[in-house]
């Protein structure tokens, strides 16, 4: 059976402020959970004004200490803007506080913005040593010394799963290291779908996974009619086409005011093809169009990354989602 899973970024709110941002994600984990969710992740961006997760360990530990149950992680470290050690340490401080619940995902994105990766110490050149700096990051856990004498603690011999998140030739990474794949339909169900069967195809069994799993991740949007869900998803759309020719992630705006907007022909095209290319509707059609990804992905894993400007919609959505895939726990 197909697991599901959130993904939070901590979006910002026009006129709400990060702080805020950070407190909704904490308690939309603990809403998120009794919804009968698998795993609840957070991310790490950095100088982006519409983001407020930049430091996704110290979230993910606050959301840790607001459940009980649910997996608690990261999508993910971005591990070219950090040293090996310094990240085995923080997960394994988390796995110590939450044993058996906390999951170590790990990107090779560097800084959006030449002045982010100056303040970061870290160029693009950096993420050519991605599998390098995983390998000596599992090291720490294993015991497989990178450098002698130099030992991770707490997180050495503790269990902490790694997830690598990648999009094309990233997926033989996690076939070669033998790790789990998350990966999103970027370029398309199509190269999704050949980068998956490659990443199976590929995969050798490791000390951290026998067989392959694949969870894909999508923004997913449900509601009573599809122009309501479709709506739903406009605010960050419009945050990603605005990025786009922008070159910044704005705070979320309300939908209405958005497409009540002045907005060029290639601006509204850029939206109606980023809304186009996530999955909204009905129940019955979000249920057709997941289980036309799952059969063409053999997905083990969906990793829904919706974000809004609504939070009572969003959690709406949410709910009927959990109930259309079979979680039916109420919200109280």
């Amino acid at each position: 059976m197909t697991l599901f899973s959130v993904l939070d970024r901590s979006p910002v709110r026009r006129d709400r402020g990060p702080a805020q941002a950070l407190r909704d994600t904490v308690a939309f984990a603990a809403r998120v959970e009794r919804l009968g969710y698998h795993r609840f992740w957070v991310s790490e961006h950095h100088g982006v004004p519409g983001v407020a997760g930049s430091a996704p360990t110290v979230l993910a530990a606050a959301v840790a200490s607001a459940t009980s149950r649910i997996r608690v992680g990261t999508g993910g470290v971005m591990l070219p803007n950090h040293r090996p050690l310094v990240v085995a340490e923080q997960f394994g401080v988390l796995e110590a506080l939450h044993p058996g619940r906390i999951d170590m995902g790990l990107g090779r994105s560097v800084g959006f913005t030449g002045g982010v990766r100056s303040a970061l110490g870290h160029g693009k050149e950096d993420a050519d040593d991605f599998g390098a700096q995983v390998r000596e990051l599992l090291g720490f856990f294993t015991g497989g010394y990178a450098y002698p004498g130099v030992h991770a603690y707490p997180a050495e011999g503790l269990r902490v799963p790694p997830f690598l998140l990648a999009t094309g030739s990233g997926a033989d990474l996690a076939a070669e290291l033998g790790l789990p794949l998350v990966i999103a339909p970027v370029r398309g169900e199509r190269a999704l779908a050949e980068a998956v069967t490659r990443y199976r195809n590929g995969f050798r069994p490791s000390g951290w996974a026998r067989e392959p799993y694949v969870v894909v991740s999508a923004a997913i949007a449900v509601a009573d009619s599809a122009a309501d869900a479709r709506r739903l998803l406009v605010s960050e759309a419009w945050a990603t086409v605005y990025s786009r020719s922008h070159g910044v992630f704005p705070p979320l705006d309300p939908p209405a005011d958005i497409l009540a907007a002045p907005m060029s022909d290639r601006e509204r095209r850029r939206l109606e093809e980023t809304l186009d290319g996530q999955i909204s509707g009905t129940p019955a059609e979000v249920a057709d169009r997941l289980g036309r990804l799952v059969a063409v992905t053999g997905a083990d894993e969906i990793l829904a990354t919706t974000a809004a400007y609504d939070q009572s919609a969003r959690l709406d959505s949410f709910a009927a989602l959990a109930e259309l895939t079979g979680k039916r726990e109420p919200i109280s």
